[in-house]
């Protein structure tokens, strides 16, 4: 009996031992997934990516891990110089550990003391994590509240001669906000007049996108677009709307003098209220099947039209 019972363990072992040497064999003609020894046969360069591709996520783990600062923030070396150039209200700067052996870092830092901005010390990984774009460059400085102006700041610009005002009636998208006042800036308009709800304003977005012209000439933020352009009118200002019902085109327009050019909203235009206030309509003339410009391009084409028209008075040219 005893015999029989070491035979029979004998033949189960035979049987387990045989049937690992048959799945080895299907490892290598390719019918099952391969094991973790074989690994060591797959090519370096295969081992490798297969390497970087589990690490990624470790390191994206990392990153998620560091919580970002709250707040608006202006990263980037030149521009951060640029905002404390132009006066952009600063509330700290958030600088990279180590920075302090960087010179062109430690000249910022200088001219940030200098201007009494408080400087934070932080790990780069926080940087990283606010960074929206990854070029934080070992900076970022957490931004306050932007100075808007009141109408009677953008007409106290005013001189004797032409003046461009543009109005933008809840125009809510922070490029196209940004656009209109670089444009606005490049021509020498007196200001730019915007509602102080559901539109966009002065952000790190159209900070950006306006290449820092918002800082060069005064926004107005009002509650009523209709009553300031009642303000306008008294001030001797023509208002102008633009829109796609017009019957003339803009080069018909009465660009000459003081204009306050209203732009409607990107979705629905000038509203009722507003068109009401409007001396005239004018529009860009089109010969393509496009539909239209987007506000921003519009506004910067008028913006020249208006430019064009006085520039004999304005730049001393015929």
């Amino acid at each position: 009996m005893f015999r029989l019972i070491v035979v029979f363990r004998r033949s189960l072992y035979g049987r387990q031992s045989q049937a690992c040497a048959a799945g080895g064999k299907q490892a290598a003609s390719g019918s099952r997934p391969i094991r973790r020894n074989d690994r060591a046969a797959a090519p370096k360069g295969q081992r490798e990516r297969s390497q970087a591709q589990a690490a990624r996520p470790q390191r994206d783990r990392n990153r998620d891990a560091v919580q970002a600062p709250k707040g608006e923030f202006i990263e980037g070396r030149r521009a951060a110089a640029e905002a404390l150039r132009t006066g952009f209200p600063v509330k700290c700067a958030l600088i990279a550990e180590g920075g302090e052996r960087d010179a062109a870092l430690s000249r910022l830092v200088d001219d940030l003391n200098a201007a009494g901005v408080s400087i934070k010390y932080v790990p780069r990984a926080q940087l990283d994590a606010l960074s929206s774009h990854g070029a934080h460059q070992g900076i970022a400085l957490e931004v306050g509240n932007f100075p808007y102006a009141d109408v009677a700041d953008i007409l106290d610009r005013v001189g004797d001669g032409p003046a461009l005002v543009i109005v933008l009636d809840h125009v809510t998208d922070d490029g196209n906000f940004g656009a209109i006042v670089r444009s606005a800036e490049v021509v020498g308009a007196a200001g730019v007049i915007i509602a102080n709800k559901r539109a966009a304003g002065v952000t790190v977005g159209s900070y950006k996108t306006s290449a820092g012209a918002v800082m060069h000439l005064p926004i107005a933020q009002v509650p009523n677009i209709a009553r300031a352009l009642d303000d306008l009118k008294a001030a001797g200002f023509w208002v102008g709307g633009a829109s796609e019902h017009a019957e003339g085109s803009c080069w018909d327009a009465p660009f000459e003098g003081r204009v306050a050019l209203v732009m409607g909203s990107e979705g629905d235009g000038i509203s009722r209220l507003v068109l009401e206030k409007c001396d005239f309509l004018t529009k860009l003339p089109q010969r393509g099947m496009t539909e239209s410009l987007n506000v921003a391009q519009a506004t910067t084409a008028l913006c020249f039209e208006w430019l064009r028209r006085n520039a004999g008075e304005l730049m001393g040219e015929e």
